[in-house]
């Protein structure tokens, strides 16, 4: 399974290059890993895009994905990568020897990114402080000596992939334009949903 999981990492290491990971300090987030633990440290950030809170959790089990989308930081709190969206209804992707639902694909991919992370750093407004379900853009600290040190944001791995697609605004313009890039990567590669053409043609 790890090998797996570090084959999935070095291909998303290798599709997003130069994706952005501007005004992160990776040497940051590495800095905040704590050995045999998952950490995470979500900063909420005020309309002038300074830190106004900051929160922090550690976890042995790690974290579990819900959905495509959205993954369970404690009892009280999930975090919600938005502006993302599976494709509707089933696909299949034979390299992957996938075939099902397009939200289980999803969901597995963004449970893959969970499973081995030193460090998950999410940045928030500080309007979704104390909401159950809050929007978030997360990023992820992977360490496998001798083969993986990067920090990886997940929306981009997820949409590299093919896992998730952009959503689209009621007038057809994506919610996350920033991220066009990866989501070009993946379709062009023909990766995760994009390898079946019902999904190039929803």
């Amino acid at each position: 399974m790890k090998r797996t999981i570090i084959a999935a990492l070095a291909s998303c290491a290798i599709a997003t290059p130069a994706l952005s990971l501007s005004g992160i300090n990776k040497d940051y987030i590495k800095s905040l890993a704590a050995p045999g633990k998952t950490v995470l440290v979500l900063e909420y950030y005020d309309g002038s895009g300074k830190v106004a809170d900051r929160k922090g959790y550690a976890t042995t089990a790690g974290f579990k994905a819900v959905s495509p989308t959205d993954f369970r930081v404690d009892d009280k709190t999930t975090l919600h990568l938005f502006g993302l969206e599976p494709c509707k209804g089933e696909m299949v992707n034979r390299s992957e020897d996938f075939a099902g639902s397009c939200t289980d694909y999803a969901q597995q991919q963004l449970q893959i990114l969970l499973q081995n992370p030193k460090v998950v750093f999410c940045r928030a407004f500080v309007s979704e402080q104390g909401s159950p379900v809050q929007n978030a853009t997360c990023y992820g600290y992977y360490n496998f000596p001798g083969s993986l040190d990067s920090v990886d944001m997940f929306e981009e791995q997820l949409l590299s992939l093919g896992a998730l697609r952009l959503a689209k605004k009621p007038d057809g313009t994506p919610v996350r334009p920033d991220l066009s890039k990866a989501e070009e990567i993946g379709k062009k590669g023909s990766f995760g949903m994009w390898a079946d053409p019902r999904v190039k043609g929803q």
